[in-house]
């Protein structure tokens, strides 16, 4: 070996004697002093970056390995795939955590777009996946996912910024599959990792880059106010500092903490989120780019240009219009990227600040401007972009961190925000895919064919007058909405006395299943749907009781159990009484609180997830079977309404929102007509509740008249609070007026729900204006509530 602090190349011997290796100088100058603790070298950007290398210490690479495993809880039962080159930091130090735990590495320079590299895995029994973003699109993209071996237990994701829709996606596979999902964040400058999203908060923290590794500090500096600065690490894998030159490798520590260029923030949850780039570097692919590296490299090809990015797309400008093409194709090639993630447009002129310097920030607006005045031209008035939809979501869910690569489903909908959204987005969209509460807001506004806005179908090629006209009188309405107005119109109008069919509120209760199941029960992690649940349920149940408990305390109508919604666990004589009113409420809000203790146990929700369909089928055939075992076929008075007793209305309407075949769809329906006839014993009542699932099964979309949109969109957005206060409403007019005790009872509810929005909306504001004149925790206490 060399003597300790040397390093010796093809211009340097070594002998050995009795005192030792000696190192022999062959050409001057090719031996160098190395600092004691200098244990790698490491190019921080590649051959389009400076020409800088990052110094790391033993203890560099020990603590951020140590930290890894930790995390990952690795054991000497793990073993991992060469998935990315030793080169790059993120590979090395997959290698280095498995093999300081004990760990073992599979070697491999196969790509996992070939079938070789998924045998070798499978005949290797890996436990892991590492890849960079870029690598789980191919995953996609290919069907790959489908052949990962059942011996892996996570995946991990860093070297760029990964979609938060495919975040959630790869978590929601990992519940399905049973592995875990980690994003994580570094850089060759902190050894590789400094942050990671633990597995369990992937879904609802997509786009974060979550907490601090073991012993590391991450903090904000920003100005005095501001909530966004540069991110800046602190810990003991902090590089010793960079070697521009040979002379540099003998330096010891010239660098204590990481400004990472990055701009972020700490958002509520205390985990950091990073917004953008302070320099002129753009992650592309899992490569860390310098965009003025890329101006010099075609700037040598004759081709003059200016860099920007957009996202993790690379943009370049070019004076001569002829060049463009050319320019796109040589960074590419340069680069080592796909053509698609290289944008070129021409310019007259490279645009400057006051001051001189190139302006790259009227670059971006540039070609923003262009890219909105190509999609103009490519489209026609009715075009929605993924920006529209994307607002719509902020509107009705009130999260202002919404992307376009969210989706409805996965921003948290639910059944009762869905009514408002499905109609709102058929205004935009027309006809709906059966998906769309999953599509993210890009994906959806791609599917849409422009001039069939709520009209569906194929391309029109009629003219605009003809189209206009199409759209003003036979939009789609989703079925779920229609069967909501109609079902709280008959319940009103029965209750007054109008007319008498009964069933409605059986049928609410079915499609409630249906929406839970669309929404509450979506394919997201465990705790998340229990989350959903514990929401929806709170959403029912605190109106109900403010409202239930305030008519109890004007007028005394109302028992206390009755308020709290607890009617259920209340000894009674079987007849009913108007303790009896809220029933249907009760009943909803016990299911979802239910299910949601079902789904917190885990082997539960994964065997769920894994048989969605059986699973529905089978607590259909549970509930029938109490309820049978409890009434017979036909119950009698209040049995009708208990909620042990009505359970398995909302698990039909499970069941059909499960029936994703043409097969199943025959089977549910016949399970429909078998387990609704003979309940009540009264063939109308009965046939109600049928005929109107029926429809649900077979027709998922109803044609309307556009000028009963908005009245569906209204009764069926305001159903809940319609429900509440007609009690109180139509008594008053059943004998003399029914029709108009049925229409006030449908405005006063309208009313209330109006009402209750506003205040929702006004206390929302208040907290969020609390939050903003509340100091930020610091950095320490943050990380510990994490």
């Amino acid at each position: 070996m060399p003597p300790k602090g040397l390093a010796f190349s093809k211009s340097q011997s070594v002998t050995t004697s009795k005192s030792g290796a000696v190192l022999h100088e062959i050409r001057v100058g090719s031996a160098h002093e190395f600092d004691p603790e200098l244990a790698l070298l490491v190019s921080t950007s590649g051959s389009t970056g400076s020409p800088k290398l990052v110094r790391l210490s033993r203890e560099n690479l020990a603590s951020n390995a140590v930290a890894i495993a930790e995390y990952l809880r690795l054991t000497p039962s793990d073993r991992a795939a060469t998935t990315l080159p030793m080169h790059y930091c993120y590979g090395l130090s997959v290698i280095n955590s498995h093999l300081l735990s004990g760990a073992s590495v599979v070697l491999t320079s196969r790509s996992v777009t070939e079938p070789a590299f998924w045998e070798e895995a499978l005949s290797n029994q890996i436990t892991s996946f590492a890849g960079v973003p870029y690598t789980f699109e191919l995953l996609e993209k290919g069907g790959f996912t489908e052949r990962m071996p059942a011996s892996i237990r996570y995946l991990t994701q860093a070297g760029g910024r990964l979609a938060p829709e495919a975040v959630r996606r790869f978590a929601r596979l990992g519940e399905r599959r049973g592995f875990e999902f980690f994003v994580m964040y570094g850089q060759t400058e902190a050894t590789a990792r400094m942050a990671y999203v633990p597995a369990e908060l992937a879904e609802q923290a997509a786009g974060a880059i979550g907490r601090p590794i073991h012993a590391g500090r991450l903090r904000i500096d920003a100005e005095p106010g501001a909530e966004i600065g540069e991110l800046v690490y602190e810990g003991p894998n902090v590089m010793l500092g960079y070697a521009e030159s040979p002379a540099d490798f003998a330096l010891g520590r010239t660098v204590h903490e990481l400004r990472t260029g990055d701009l972020a923030r700490q958002r509520a949850d205390g985990l950091f989120e990073v917004v953008g780039r302070m320099n002129r570097f753009v992650k592309v692919y899992g490569l860390r780019v310098d965009l003025d590296a890329v101006q010099r490299l075609l700037a040598e090809e004759g081709i003059e240009t200016r860099t920007a990015s957009a996202g993790e797309c690379l943009l370049v400008f070019v004076r001569v219009e002829r060049q463009v093409q050319e320019a796109r194709t040589r960074a590419a090639a340069l680069l080592g990227i796909p053509v698609h993630a290289v944008r070129a447009y021409p310019i007259s002129e490279f645009p400057c600040t006051s001051s001189g310097k190139p302006d790259f920030g009227a670059l971006v607006r540039y070609a923003g401007l262009l890219d909105e005045r190509s999609a103009t031209a490519d489209g026609d008035d009715d075009a929605v972009t993924a920006e529209t939809i994307r607002d719509l979501y902020i509107e009705l869910l009130g999260n202002p961190d919404a992307s376009v690569d969210d989706s409805f489903a996965g921003l948290g909908g639910d059944s009762l925000s869905y009514v408002e959204a499905s109609l709102r987005l058929e205004d935009l969209l027309g006809r709906l895919p059966s998906d769309w509460p999953s599509r993210p807001a890009s994906r959806l506004a791609a599917s849409h064919t422009p001039g069939a806005a709520a009209g569906g179908g194929a391309p029109d090629a009629r003219g605009p007058e003809q189209r206009t006209a199409r759209r003003s009188f036979v939009p789609r309405v989703e079925t779920p909405a229609v069967l909501r107005a109609v079902a709280i119109v008959l319940i009103v109008a029965t209750h007054a006395d109008l007319i008498a069919v009964k069933g409605g509120a059986h049928l609410l209760l079915a499609v409630a299943g249906y929406n839970l199941a669309r929404f509450q029960l979506a394919d997201v992690p465990g705790a998340t749907r229990v989350r959903r649940l514990l929401r929806s349920a709170a959403q029912i149940a605190i109106p109900a009781v403010l409202w239930i408990g305030a008519v109890a305390v004007i007028s005394g109508k109302y028992s206390w159990t009755t308020v709290l919604l607890l009617n259920n666990l209340v000894p009674g004589d079987g007849r009913w009484n108007e303790q009896w009113q809220f029933w249907f409420l009760e009943a909803a809000v016990w299911a979802m609180l239910g299910l949601a203790c079902l789904f917190a146990v885990r082997p539960i929700d994964r065997l769920e997830r894994r048989h969605p369909w059986a699973f529905a089928v089978a607590l259909l055939v549970l509930t029938l079977a109490v309820r049978l075992a409890l009434t017979g076929i036909e119950a009698q008075r209040v049995d009708r309404y208990t909620a042990l007793l009505v359970f398995w209305c909302l698990v039909l309407g499970w069941v059909v929102a499960r029936a994703t075949s043409t097969g199943k769809r025959i089977a549910v329906s016949v399970m429909v007509v078998v387990a609704t006839v003979g309940f009540f014993g009264e063939p109308l009542r009965e046939a109600v509740i049928v005929v109107g699932l029926l429809v649900l099964i077979w027709a998922p979309q109803l044609r309307m008249p556009r000028p009963l949109v908005p009245m569906v969109r209204l009764l069926a957005g305001a159903s809940l609070f319609i429900y509440l206060t007609h009690w109180v409403v139509y008594p008053a007019w059943e004998q003399s007026a029914p029709w108009l005790g049925t229409a006030l009872s449908l405005l006063v509810g309208i009313a209330a729900w109006y009402g209750y929005r506003f205040a929702e909306s006004a206390v929302g504001t208040a907290r969020a204006r609390r939050q903003r004149a509340t100091p930020a925790p610091s950095v320490p206490d943050a990380v510990a509530a994490g």
